[in-house]
């Protein structure tokens, strides 16, 4: 869309009020936006403009603004369709100029829509539209209905009858009906509020495992059902194992057309009547039933995309093990355990095969490799696959450091989830052309451990496993999804210049792909980064670029201390300011950030979100946000689910968080699941209030079934009860809201109508 089309001041508006943010640090945020911002840079950077809007609200902004930019466009593309037909008037512009959302955009459109040929297109061409006409008014005139009727015979245009003629002013009339936008907008409504959600198990349908067993016989109401149920259905039905429908009562559904169609009793009444069950019958029930299922496919898309949005950003957050020299292990039974050792920086400095599950002969050799790889690299963690044989391993790698006497080295079960996909990328034939697939993922699984955010950005989001039905949803919005979390995890936590890989630079706010890979071969050509201003010497990377990019790369003992801060470079003479309030160079500051303490801040020159920001980073200099790292425990004495039993007590990491309840890895090959009814002795709306992907839980087994590798475990069992209150608490507290700068809402519309454009 052209950028020099205003939005109208309504629209704005409705915005706002839909965001439940204030106008002026809406307008703001587009304003930004349109001049080319990113949504970390905006969050982090320009607090004292946004009024300290956070990421969420910014990106929901964003969101927004596109919906209705798209919408806006097909009100302009609907407009001048209907002017092209003549049909254009002033009342009906004002409609489809008030509408804010686009099923309604399209319902008014719906008369105007070029048809195909239908039954009430035929009844036209018979000359029958002036019986309908009259049908429709239900005002009577000085001709009967009979009379009128009869006087439309004609055999020629095939109108035999009066009662033929009837049938087809129905036809017409039930036209009408179906394109009646507030009809279809009162039906839509009221098949959300009393609709059922209906699946049986298709004729001949073969579901070996039964796995849609629940879904055989299913009835839910439409407003109650759960995205997860609804993308089992839908999943289902695409594998022709199930088939669903939306059922409506009859009678509601023809009882609220008659109430908003028969305005009055007359001979046309029995005519509107037929119309009306017509209409709902052959046009109206199957259009409405299938834009609701259509929502409930968006709705059930929309929620299972945050499930996996808020598992990625939780794995992508998991506290790292650090710059420790690391063996990774890719497991594995007849084919072997395929070991790397990487270094502080992860660099690969050796890979090697061990058997240690086949043979007493190989398990020899495989004691003495591992051993010489440990204590030639100064190995400080092992990290070991979740796959297959991961559990043996595991046993054999802690027997081996028990008998060997080596008490420094911890090993960890790391998820490889992805691993294989990463193995076989392009990205990991670029850094390891000359490797065996299966040793590139050894690699990966020990990186994945020093940092899991700069190894998994290497892999496609979809194949590292936390999602929920990620495969059936919206692909499209699920990467854009995605993408945005990499890029807020990224951007929060801060990406080191000169060792990180291009994969990672990608993701920081305002560069690309191409401009990653020019940074990448500058570093490669000229040697490491001095400054943040060399980054101007890079091709692709321009005033623009930089500004959105600096404050969130990082550049270890360079030439300036606060280019290894979160500190943007145009706010550096603020922190010089500082350093002068202290009486200290600003190398004093960072080395000694008690010294703030001497500080007047009402002397400094910086809004106060933008001081404070400045402040907080100066007290910890490039602080990780992310946690300290934990090993977890897993019991030695439980290593397959026969060894699970009942009533234990066992410490494990949650794997997956879905809207049912998370799941949790105890170190056997099935993990666990804690139904949502489970988590906690409080009540929550969604387990993501009680759990996180990555966190170490302590659970209690409820029940164990072996045969079809299914856990059954417990939070709430080892919890105290819950406290008093007589109430369900509110697990979500409304988010502050910022204040607006003083003005009239007729100056704020006025100016944002002539200042924000449409793309």
């Amino acid at each position: 869309m052209s950028k020099n089309r205003s939005l109208s001041p309504e629209l704005l508006l409705h915005i706002a009020q839909t965001l439940n943010l204030p106008l002026r640090s809406m307008a703001v945020v587009i304003e930004l936006l349109d001049d080319g911002g990113t949504v970390p840079f905006i969050a982090r950077y320009r607090k004292e403009a946004t009024g300290n809007l956070d990421e969420v609200q910014i990106r929901d902004i964003e969101e927004k603004l596109a919906y209705f930019r798209e919408l806006t466009d097909r009100r302009e593309t609907i407009l001048a369709s209907i002017a092209e037909q003549g049909k254009l008037t002033d009342e009906l512009k004002a409609k489809i100029d008030a509408t804010f959302d686009k099923s309604e955009l399209e319902d008014l459109y719906l008369p105007y829509r070029p048809k195909r040929r239908t039954k009430a297109t035929i009844a036209r061409e018979r000359g029958l539209e002036p019986l309908a006409q009259y049908l429709w008014a239900q005002e009577t005139g000085p001709t009967s209905l009979a009379e009128m009727a009869a006087a439309l015979v004609n055999a020629e245009l095939e109108v035999n009858t009066a009662d033929e003629a009837l049938e087809g002013a129905r036809h017409i009339i039930a036209e009408w009906i179906s394109e009646e936008a507030d009809l279809r907008k009162a039906l839509r409504q009221l098949m959300f509020d009393e609709g059922v959600v209906i699946s049986r198990k298709a004729f001949d349908a073969v579901d070996e495992q039964e796995k849609f067993k629940m879904y055989y016989e299913f009835r839910e109401p439409v407003k109650a059902i759960p995205s997860h149920r609804m993308l089992a259905i839908r999943r289902g039905e695409g594998e022709n194992v199930l088939y669903f429908l939306i059922e409506l009562e009859a009678p509601r559904a023809i009882a609220l057309m008659q109430s908003r169609i028969l305005r009055r009793q007359g001979e046309w009444t029995r005519q509107l009547e037929l119309a009306i069950d017509d209409a709902w019958q052959r046009l109206v029930n199957s259009s409405i039933q299938g834009e609701i299922r259509l929502e409930l496919k968006k709705r059930s898309d929309t929620e299972a995309i945050n499930v996996f949005r808020d598992n990625l950003y939780n794995l992508l957050l998991a506290a790292p093990a650090g710059p420790i020299s690391v063996l990774g292990v890719d497991p594995g039974l007849r084919t072997g355990c395929k070991l790397a050792v990487v270094d502080e920086t992860g660099k690969m400095l050796a890979h090697d095969v061990i058997n240690p599950h086949t043979s007493k002969h190989a398990v020899g050799e495989a004691v003495e490799k591992l051993d010489h790889l440990i204590r030639q690299h100064n190995i400080r963690a092992i990290a070991i696959g979740n796959g297959t044989a991961s559990r043996e391993t595991d046993t054999f790698v802690r027997e081996v450091l028990r008998d060997k006497k080596i008490a420094d080295v911890f090993t960890v079960t790391v998820s490889e989830s992805g691993a294989s996909i990463y193995s076989a990328s392009d990205i990991a034939r670029q850094e390891f052309p000359d490797l065996d697939l299966t040793v590139r993922g050894a690699i990966s699984i020990a990186r994945r451990l020093q940092d899991p955010l700069s190894e998994l950005v290497k892999v496609d989001p979809k194949s590292i496993g936390v999602g929920q039905y990620q495969h059936d949803v919206d692909q499209r919005q699920l990467q854009q999804s995605l993408e945005s979390v990499i890029e807020s995890c990224v951007n929060r936590v801060g990406v080191d210049l000169n060792t990180s890989s291009w994969t990672l630079l990608r993701y920081v706010a305002g560069i690309t792909e191409r401009t990653a890979l020019n940074v990448v071969s500058y570093r490669n050509e000229n040697g490491r980064f001095r400054s943040r201003e060399q980054l101007l010497q890079v091709a692709g990377i321009g005033p623009k670029t930089f500004e959105q990019a600096a404050g969130f790369l990082r550049i270890r003992d360079g030439e300036n201390p606060l280019d290894g801060t979160a500190v943007h470079p145009e706010s550096y003479a603020v922190v010089e300011q500082i350093a002068k309030s202290a009486d200290v160079p600003v190398s004093e500051i960072i080395r000694n950030p008690q010294l703030l303490s001497r500080v007047d801040k009402n002397q400094l020159s910086a809004g106060t979100y933008t001081l404070n920001d400045i402040l907080e980073e100066l007290r910890k200099p490039g602080r990780d946000p992310r946690d300290t790292f934990i090993v977890p425990s897993f019991d030695e004495k439980v290593r397959e689910i026969s060894d699970v039993q009942d009533g234990m007590v066992l410490e494990g990491v949650v794997t997956n968080v879905t809207k049912f309840g998370a799941f949790v890895d105890i170190g056997v090959h099935q993990d666990g699941l804690v139904h949502i009814s489970e988590l906690s002795n409080k009540f929550i709306k969604e387990p993501s209030e009680a759990v996180k992907t990555g966190q170490i839980v302590k659970v209690k087994v409820l029940t164990v079934d072996a045969k079809n590798k299914r856990i059954g475990l417990s939070m709430k069992a080892l919890m105290a009860p819950a406290g008093g209150g007589g109430g369900r608490p509110n697990p979500r507290q409304p988010r502050p809201q910022v204040q607006a700068a003083p003005a009239t809402m007729d100056e704020k519309l006025a100016a944002l109508s002539s200042k924000w454009k449409v793309r």
